[in-house]
């Protein structure tokens, strides 16, 4: 079972072959193709890989599958004694990839 650890967005995805995964929203085509070029570590059947910070020669493919939105969220505001109360909402959008392959 091969694995790496990617850095994309300011976080951290172990991933592997054929894992789906949300990743921060991107302008991308639906079957177009994301390369990760910050891979962290890699783990195959030759052994495990530590980059220091990255692995060099070491790139994560991945195909766009499509847009998704994550759940709401609600973020109220109040201000005591004033008479101030606010409320929003928020939905965060991501980009939903399969991971193809580790090389």
């Amino acid at each position: 079972m091969s694995y790496a650890i990617i850095a994309d967005g300011g976080r951290q995805y172990k991933v592997e072959p054929g894992q789906k995964l949300e990743i921060d929203y991107r302008d991308a085509e639906v079957g177009s193709s994301v390369t990760f070029n910050r891979v962290l570590a890699v783990s195959d059947d030759s052994g495990f890989k530590l980059g220091q910070p990255t692995v060099d020669g070491a790139t994560v493919v991945a195909k766009v599958l499509g847009d998704t939105q994550g759940d709401k969220i609600y973020v109220q505001k109040f201000r005591r004694r004033k008479n101030s109360k606010r409320r929003t909402g928020h939905r965060q959008k991501y980009v939903q990839v399969q991971i193809d392959s580790i090389g």
